[in-house]
C-alpha cells in the first residue's frame, strides 16, 4: 500500500525543506507550508496554473461532501472531508498571499473579531435567554456591521449562487421577518394551489418562457408553505430524491423478475409496478 511516509521530498532551492520521513503528524502550518511549495516554481504546474474562478467548483463540490459525511455518520469520511476542505480555504489563501492582499492570519483575525462581536452574551454584559434570543441577536449585530439599512438588503444579501431552493428559503424566512408573510399555512397552501392554476394556464398557452415563471412562482409558494409548517424545504427535498430512488430500484426489480425491459414498457405497465413498489415499501 502506497504510503506518503514512505516518500522522501525535499526542496531547499528557496529554503523550504519537507522531510515526510521523520513526521508522522502535521498542523496548519505545516499544510500552509506545503501549499506553498506546490504554488511555487518547484512546485505543481497544476497548482500553479489555478486562479480562484479555477478551483471555485472545487470547493462547492468539497463542502457538499463534508455535509454528505455528516448526513451518514461516518466520522472517518467526515475528517477526511473537513481536510479536503480546510484545503480550499489554505489554497485561496495563498493566492491572496502571492500578491499581498491578505493573509491566512488574516483571515484568522477577522474570523476571531467576528465571533467575539456576535457572541456578546459570552464576551460581553448582555444576557439572553436561550437559542432564539442568541440568533436574533446575531441577527441585528449581523446587520449594523453590514449596515444594513432596510428589509429589502436583508433579501438581497441573501447569495445569488445558493442552490435556488436554498435561496428561496432564505428570503421567504426574512421577508417573513419584515411581516410578508401568510397569517397561516392555510393562506400559504391557498396561494400555492393559485400557481397551480396558473401554470396550467401558461401551458395551454405554449409560452415556455410564461411556463419557466410560472413553475418558478409554483416552486416558491412550496417554500411558503414550508416557512409556515417551520420545516425544511431542502431537507424535505433531499428525502424525497431517496425515496424516489428506493422505488425506482424496487420497480426495476420487479420489472427484470418479470422478464420486463423499462425503457421498453408502456406508462400503464410502468405505473402498476411503481405502485406494487411503493406498497411493499410502506
Amino acid at each position: 500500500m502506497y504510503n506518503v511516509l514512505d516518500v522522501p521530498v525535499s526542496y531547499g532551492k528557496r529554503g523550504i525543506i519537507l522531510d515526510f520521513q521523520r513526521k508522522e503528524r502535521y498542523d496548519i502550518s505545516d499544510l500552509r507550508a506545503i501549499m506553498k511549495l506546490l504554488r511555487s516554481e518547484e512546485g505543481c504546474p497544476w497548482d500553479r496554473e489555478q486562479d480562484h474562478k479555477s478551483i471555485r467548483k472545487n470547493f462547492i463540490e468539497e463542502t457538499y461532501e463534508a455535509v454528505e459525511a455528516i448526513d451518514k455518520g461516518d466520522v472517518a469520511l467526515l475528517r477526511e472531508e473537513l481536510g479536503d476542505v480546510l484545503l480550499q480555504v489554505v489554497f485561496h489563501t495563498q493566492m491572496e498571499e502571492e500578491t499581498g492582499a491578505f493573509t491566512f492570519d488574516d483571515v484568522v483575525t477577522e474570523l476571531c473579531n467576528k465571533l467575539i462581536i456576535r457572541h456578546p452574551h459570552v464576551f460581553g454584559e448582555v444576557e439572553v435567554k436561550d437559542s432564539g434570543e442568541v440568533l436574533n441577536n446575531w441577527e441585528a449585530i449581523k446587520n449594523k456591521v453590514k449596515g444594513t439599512e432596510n428589509f429589502t438588503q436583508t433579501l438581497k444579501s441573501v447569495p445569488a449562487v445558493f442552490p435556488a431552493l436554498m435561496r428561496s428559503e432564505k428570503i421567504a424566512h426574512r421577508a417573513a421577518k419584515a411581516g410578508m408573510c401568510y397569517p397561516d399555512v392555510e393562506g400559504a397552501f391557498e396561494d400555492l394551489e393559485n400557481e397551480v392554476g396558473e401554470l396550467w394556464e401558461s401551458i395551454e398557452e405554449g409560452d415556455r418562457d410564461h411556463m419557466e415563471e410560472e413553475l418558478g412562482d409554483l416552486l416558491f409558494s412550496c417554500t411558503n408553505v414550508a416557512e409556515k409548517l417551520k420545516l425544511d424545504a431542502e431537507q424535505a427535498l433531499g428525502r424525497s430524491c431517496e425515496k424516489f430512488v428506493a422505488r425506482f430500484e424496487k420497480v426495476e426489480q420487479l420489472a427484470q423478475a418479470e422478464g420486463i425491459r423499462m425503457d421498453e414498457a408502456d406508462f400503464d405497465t410502468l405505473n402498476r409496478l411503481w405502485k406494487k413498489a411503493k406498497e411493499q415499501l410502506i
